[in-house]
């Protein structure tokens, strides 16, 4: 017996906390800047300063720890690169709203108080979500924590800006930015989320001008979602092909409510089959529209203002929130007689992603990355295959966006963030963009420099990552073994915001694409499909079911479902599932070290000294292939085909059967010498078992692992099973598995009968297998005493087929026909009363049901998930009842007989 046994039950949260306390302080998740050993490397998706874990970072980083893990394993020098987002607009807006309950403010405070408070807030505040990631086991290389406002990382994201823009690729314009008024900021195109809304469409007539030859009680009807916009208005567009207006000879309408006379142009971008075809023209608020006023030189007038209420320019509007002048404008058109009609209208609305405020296209001086020449290269990468994205479905979406990309507006106007380093020189108006702070103007010597106010959008400094965090622009050692990374792990919710701008920047500076795969994980819903929100009341606090039921059942669930393409759908149900594997695990492992003493044999030490016994042989060819399969399966990331293969393996194979065959010879019934044999196999079957865990439960397996005997220091740097060449003979035996695979199939029928005729597993039964094969003969009759073990019976026989046993019970498996005898074991007048009873039951429960399915009243009314509950039930009590059936006519005929 080993002399380290484990406790009667596995108690995670002790065994959890002890072991990353010693991980850590025995540095076994850091990497080396140098070394002979294959680099593989992971940027972890740094998350929000502000962020607490949720089920999609829980998805997240178990999938990379899992990686990262394996790769330690396989001999390779790992580094997993940790850090944090300062999370520009949401970090400030969670201090705002922190100073606002002391009855304080940003302007109050003034830029350079509030950018200590946020440092300080991030201080108190910010490691919380790095001490949930340690909780949930992430292995990373915490001594290289970056933070995307570090020093080095700002003094990166200085370089890069300055860089582009001496280059041309950073330009300061005049554009249409998707504005939000409560967060005081520009929003970059993938940061508006848009919703569908069931809104109107006004449609407003534009009188023509005097004069023209028209009547000035005419006029163009023109449609539109956003009236109060119409106080803008410098045009009112047809299309030169429209021969509607092919006549016209009016050059001008008067603007309603305004009076102010704009002109009428001809643009191909009017559609000519939308309503009238007349188009209102508002270069300071759509998009489209600016870039008509730009080819028509038109003038544009900003009516809303940047705190979403009208500017003076909107008359006598001036002043009044957005959405009120909407009101007051349609009133006063229909006072008019100038709104002609509203319809309703479905439409998609633009929301800020962080504070859900309606945005607004307003016109706005701001930077921009000229993003085409970068998203060539970013796209060309994953053509030629420099860079892989898995599963491949991903590419199209992928090419679609950087195909047709927009330049990215980049400056935000708050205070925390990497402040945009462009100074303005007020005696010459001179413009300087560089690295350090300058003191005097290069052009006119002056000193009144003033610096932008704006900072960059947090996705500039995210962009760099993968090379600022490991030293760049200085050419370090890490930078030098790291770069490009391996892999990189990611959600698809962030390939555009994040990925390819990293794959942009990365091509850029580096020369090279910063990953050599993007693996694309899917979303983590309810247990029925749904998105986890606060309003359903669906959301699993991934901290909470960690306490529940341990991190390693947690984190199997994780990767068991974890299907290339496919949404994980989680429940606590499920994790209670794999804690019973955990538990399995447990109970296999302590009944192997009640026999495994520490000077215990080790496979393949006295591999030799004779044959091993069909189970061994049996378990150690099975080991071989599930090594395999498990390796192949993470190199290619189906992370839930590894978890399967192990899952399968370890309870139903492992424990399951070969536990059970190998327990006689372990309490000395075959003798000591197949003893230390099989001591040596169970040796080397745990121990490869605890490797193979390992990136999936790293807990329970460190915590075994140190209880099993000739073994020392941690599981994490532990050789990964590997082909032992001279061993190939028994390591890779077709034949065992053959064997083993025709025994448990007899046993499991042997098994069957004994449930399907409600025999106690305690009551040894007799049996026969009739068989015309010789070969098979002589293996059953070679391994009589491991059927008769593990099928509990007192007597079995083996022949060739002729008369059959009367009072048996049949089976047909593998060639083989069984025969269970039942004389004396059951009375069949009693059990075939016990069955019509159940049928009966089953039969009224299940017309119950299926009067219900065939309510339509029912069907209509209720929810869809309690109709699948019906659905579900009919289908077991109809499967139930047929297996019942089959039971009776078994036993009428045997009664028969």
């Amino acid at each position: 017996m080993s002399s380290h046994p484990l406790d009667k039950s596995y108690e995670p949260h002790e065994v959890e906390k002890r072991w990353y306390e010693y991980w850590e302080s025995e540095k076994l998740f850091s990497a080396r800047d140098t070394s002979d050993k294959k680099p593989f490397s992971i940027v972890i998706p740094p998350p929000n300063v502000t962020g607490v874990l949720h089920m999609g970072h829980a998805l997240n980083n178990v999938l990379q720890d899992i990686l990262c893990r394996y790769r330690r394993l396989k001999g390779d020098n790992v580094l997993w690169m940790p850090g944090t987002d300062h999370a520009g607009i949401a970090t400030q807006n969670v201090v705002e709203k922190n100073l606002a309950t002391q009855g304080l403010d940003r302007h109050a405070l003034g830029r350079e108080k509030f950018i200590e408070t946020v440092w300080q807030w991030r201080e108190k505040y910010g490691g919380a979500i790095i001490n949930q990631l340690k909780r949930l086991g992430a292995s990373c290389d915490w001594n290289r924590e970056r933070f995307t406002m570090d020093e080095g990382l700002s003094k990166a994201v200085r370089r890069v800006f300055v860089d582009l823009y001496h280059e041309g690729l950073i330009y300061r314009g005049d554009y249409i930015i998707n504005w939000c008024s409560r967060c005081h900021t520009a929003l970059a195109d993938l940061e508006v989320e848009h919703e569908d809304h069931e809104g109107r469409l006004y449609h407003i007539r534009y009188p023509f001008a005097g004069g023209g030859g028209a009547d000035p009680s005419a006029g163009i009807v023109v449609a539109t979602t956003r009236p109060e916009t119409m106080l803008g208005d410098t045009a009112v567009a047809v299309h030169p092909e429209d021969e509607r207006y092919a006549s016209l000879t009016a050059t001008s309408v008067v603007l309603p409510l305004m009076d102010r006379e704009i002109p009428i142009i001809r643009d191909t971008y009017v559609d000519l089959s939308f309503g009238t075809g007349g188009l209102k023209v508002t270069p300071a608020h759509d998009p489209n529209d600016f870039e008509i006023g730009r080819r028509h030189n038109l003038e544009v007038i900003k009516v809303i203002g940047d705190d979403g209420k009208m500017t003076p320019e909107a008359g006598r509007y001036a002043g009044m929130d957005r959405f009120a002048c909407r009101e007051a404008v349609t009133r006063d058109l229909t006072e008019r007689g100038l709104l002609i009609k509203v319809d309703p209208h479905p439409h998609a609305i633009g929301h800020c992603y962080r504070c859900h405020t309606v945005v607004e296209p307003n016109l706005s001086r701001q930077w921009f990355v000229s993003a085409g020449p970068l998203a060539k290269k970013a796209a060309d990468a994953v053509r030629s295959g420099e860079t892989r994205i898995v599963p491949d479905m991903w590419n199209a979406t992928y090419f679609d966006w950087l195909d047709n990309i927009r330049d990215w507006c980049i400056s935000r106007q708050i205070w925390w963030g990497h402040q945009i380093p462009a100074w303005t020189c007020g005696g010459c108006g001179e413009l300087i963009v560089r690295t350090d702070d300058p003191d005097r103007c290069p052009k006119c010597g002056g000193g009144e420099l003033v610096q932008e106010s704006d900072v960059l959008d947090t996705w500039f400094s995210s962009a760099l990552w993968p090379f600022s965090t490991m030293g760049w622009p200085d050419e370090t050692p890490l930078l030098k073994t790291f770069y490009p990374t391996s892999t990189l792990v990611t959600g698809f919710d962030i390939l555009f915001f994040w990925v390819a701008r990293m794959m942009m920047m990365g091509i850029h500076f580096m020369k090279e694409a910063p990953f050599k795969d993007v693996y694309v994980h899917a979303l983590v819903r309810d247990e029925e499909g749904k998105k986890m929100s606060k309003s359903k009341g669906n959301v699993i606090n991934p901290l909470d079911v960690m306490d529940k039921y341990g991190t390693d059942a947690f984190r199997f669930t994780l990767a068991a479902f974890a299907a290339q393409g496919r949404d994980v759908k989680m429940s606590e149900r499920r994790v209670e599932g794999y804690r019973h594997f955990i538990n399995k695990l447990w109970n296999a492992a302590r009944l192997s070290l009640m026999h495994l003493a520490d000077d215990c044999p080790r496979f393949p030490e006295g591999a030799a000294a004779g044959a091993l016994s069909l189970p061994d042989r049996w378990i150690l060819s099975r080991l071989r292939q599930v090594t395999g399969d498990a390796a192949s399966a993470l190199d290619t990331y189906r992370f839930n085909d590894a978890a399967g293969t192990l899952y399968q393996f370890i309870w139903h194979e492992f424990c399951d059967w070969y536990l059970e065959a190998i327990k006689p010879t372990l309490y000395g019934q075959n003798g000591e010498a197949e003893k230390e044999k099989t001591l040596g196999v169970l040796w080397r079957a745990l121990r490869d078992i605890l490797v193979l865990l390992h990136p999936f439960a790293p807990f329970v397996t460190e915590e075994i692992w140190h209880k099993l005997p000739e073994t020392s220091g941690s599981i994490m740097p532990a050789a990964f099973p590997t082909d032992d060449p001279a061993l190939a003979p028994i390591l890779s035996d077709p034949g065992a598995e053959a064997d083993m695979g025709r025994l448990m199939a007899v046993i499991t029928g042997i098994r069957n009968i004994r449930g399907e005729m409600n025999i106690a597993p305690s009551l040894a039964l007799s049996a026969t297998i009739q068989i015309a094969d010789a070969d098979f003969r002589a293996l059953f009759s070679d391994q009589r005493d491991l059927i008769m073990s593990l099928a509990r019976l007192s007597a079995l026989s083996v022949e060739a087929p002729g008369e059959r046993p009367a009072a048996a019970a049949t089976a047909v498996v593998e060639g083989a026909t069984i025969f269970v005898s039942l004389a004396g074991i059951i009375d069949f007048a009693l059990e075939a009363e016990r069955l019509e009873k159940e049928i009966g039951k089953i039969k009224k429960e299940l017309s119950g049901v299926s009067r219900k399915l065939s309510n339509e009243d029912f069907l209509d009314k209720a929810p869809e998930d309690v109709i699948q509950k019906s659905r579900d039930r009919h289908e077991a009590l109809s499967e139930k009842l047929g297996k019942l059936d089959v039971n009776l006519e078994k036993i009428r005929a045997l009664t028969a007989g």
